[in-house]
């Protein structure tokens, strides 16, 4: 059985659309000559049948009940796209922590973004966007400033002293943190249940990066769980932003500029933190993979699978790529993957999804006696 999740449920209380009643004597007049009333009857409450809400399963235990809203399954092609998506994403992480080694946080973070923007410039201008870039190119680029430049620098010191693991589970708070800015900036005032989903989500992220200081790392620690976190919430100033000054600009044009912005806001300060010698080899097929795979060219299958999905549904890749980098970390770093960072893992998701309406909590209208 293929369990069909869908983003537009009805909300609470609302009613299936029922069949029009019929009288005996429409039903008789509007069936063909050709077709046996009885089975023209049957066909009309099979069709009332099929617009009649259905049954949740497993069936509620208590007064509110999850619904899974997760959209219709996708089709095959677009699967691929979507985990190959979360594969690149969530190798980012150790692709930074093996270049940071040699590179420092700083310049990797300049070096990821300058990589990027050189591999976008040329899909942009192949796709004659060129005078929406001239147009829109400075706004996109000092929100690309929050999108990307300063979170790339925070994910890259934060990689040196906590597992790539823990820091891509605390990179699955982003929609959390983006539901919150639109609370507090936008006035988009959340339902209950997505105010419920933020309690959770802060209180996993609270458990985990307590966790998470005394998992290692030295004092600096927590100051790199802290690093994360405000990664996060830049990633949410700056989707917030995009959504009032860049409605309507094309998702290649803004991702190019934020690179370009990024590139320019890192340059000097990385020239100034260049290491004392040339990197290895490793170190430099980090940053090529970094920039390339992992920024350039997952950005161009973000905006495919957006194209054929929506974003709402492309979004939920967040969801995913934790497990990617959690098993990379595993299997080239030798990290531990503990129960508590699983469980304090599942905890956040669970708030997250609630806190941007993937899941919802409906209460249920007491049956009739």
């Amino acid at each position: 059985m293929r369990a069909v999740w869908t983003a537009n449920a009805p909300c609470c209380g609302s009613k299936a659309p029922q069949a029009p009643e019929r009288s005996e004597k429409d039903s008789s007049d509007d069936a063909p000559r050709d077709v046996p009333q009885d089975a023209t009857d049957a066909a009309i409450d099979d069709a009332a049948a099929s617009n009649r809400p259905k049954k949740s399963w497993p069936p509620p235990r208590g007064p509110a009940s999850f619904a899974w809203t997760l959209g219709t399954a996708m089709p095959l092609n677009v699967l691929a796209d979507y985990l190959l998506l979360a594969a690149v994403w969530g190798a980012s992480f150790l692709f930074a922590r093996l270049a940071v080694v040699e590179f420092g946080a700083l310049p990797t973070a300049a070096l990821r973004c300058v990589i990027a923007a050189l591999v976008l410039l040329p899909l942009l201008l192949a796709h004659g966007l060129g005078p929406q870039l001239r147009r829109h190119g400075k706004t996109a680029a000092t929100i690309g400033v929050l999108n990307s430049g300063i979170p790339f620098a925070l994910f890259a010191f934060a990689v040196q002293y906590i597992s790539t693991g823990l820091t891509s589970i605390l990179n699955a708070t982003v929609p959390m943190f983006g539901a919150l800015v639109a609370w507090l900036w936008l006035k988009d005032r959340p339902d209950a249940s997505r105010v419920a989903g933020l309690a959770i989500g802060f209180a996993g992220v609270a458990l985990l990066a307590g966790g998470g200081a005394r998992s290692g790392g030295g004092a600096l620690a927590g100051w790199a769980v802290l690093a994360c976190l405000a990664a996060c919430v830049c990633y949410g100033v700056a989707g917030n932003a995009a959504k009032v000054h860049l409605a309507g600009v094309p998702p290649l044009v803004t991702a190019t500029a934020s690179q370009i912005g990024a590139s320019a806001l890192l340059a000097i300060p990385a020239l100034w933190m260049a290491p004392a010698r040339m990197p290895g080899l490793q170190a430099w097929a980090a940053i090529l993979a970094l920039g390339v795979l992992c920024t350039g060219l997952a950005y161009v299958l973000f905006f495919r699978v957006i194209d054929r999905v929506g974003p709402a549904r492309a979004m939920t890749v967040t969801f995913l790529i934790p497990v990617f980098a959690v098993f990379y970390g595993a299997l080239v770093l030798n990290e531990r993957i503990t129960p508590w960072m699983l469980v304090c893992g599942a905890v956040i998701v669970a708030g997250t999804a609630l806190s941007t309406g993937l899941l919802t909590l409906r209460r249920r209208a007491p049956s009739a006696p």
